[in-house]
């Protein structure tokens, strides 16, 4: 099944079970699937669904931390609630180890030498890690992966 079809059925679950905040939820990853559907005119495959669901719990992180900082811990639990129903879209994420050694695969196949090759070692490892590992954890390895030994 398609995660597409897998958030279709979760939004029907959640109509019949009541639950307000999953269905609400839901209803935004799916107006946000369709924008994207309708926008670039295309067949939303699972990868393009993890890519808005990512960017979705990106800007649910940035919010928490804005209403934590601003006191508002009220709409931080709203947000880290709705953050926990994106985040059991997302496949598992992978260790710091495997992705230390995806780095290391990439950096190695890319024949970089150093940060200013970071562009080419970022392209090999986006498309294999993405959905499953943090993008600035994967940013930040690959450029302590580039740095000189001094």
């Amino acid at each position: 099944m398609l995660l597409k079809d897998q958030i279709t059925e979760d939004m029907k679950a959640a109509m019949r079970a009541k639950e307000a905040v999953k269905l609400g939820t839901i209803r935004l990853l799916t107006a946000a699937m369709k924008q994207k559907e309708v926008d670039e005119r295309v067949e939303l495959t699972d990868a393009l669904v993890l890519a808005i669901i990512e960017k979705m719990i990106k800007q649910r992180k940035d919010s928490i931390q804005q209403f934590e900082a601003g006191g508002r811990q009220d709409l931080a639990d709203i947000e880290k609630a709705e953050l926990a129903i994106l985040s059991a879209y997302m496949p598992a994420s992978l260790s710091e180890a495997e992705i230390k050694a995806t780095v290391a695969e990439a950096v190695t196949a890319s024949g970089a030498a150093g940060p200013q090759d970071m562009g080419k070692v970022m392209a090999i490892v986006k498309p294999k890690l993405a959905g499953r590992a943090d993008m600035t954890v994967v940013s930040a390895l690959v450029k302590a992966a580039l740095v000189p030994a001094a």
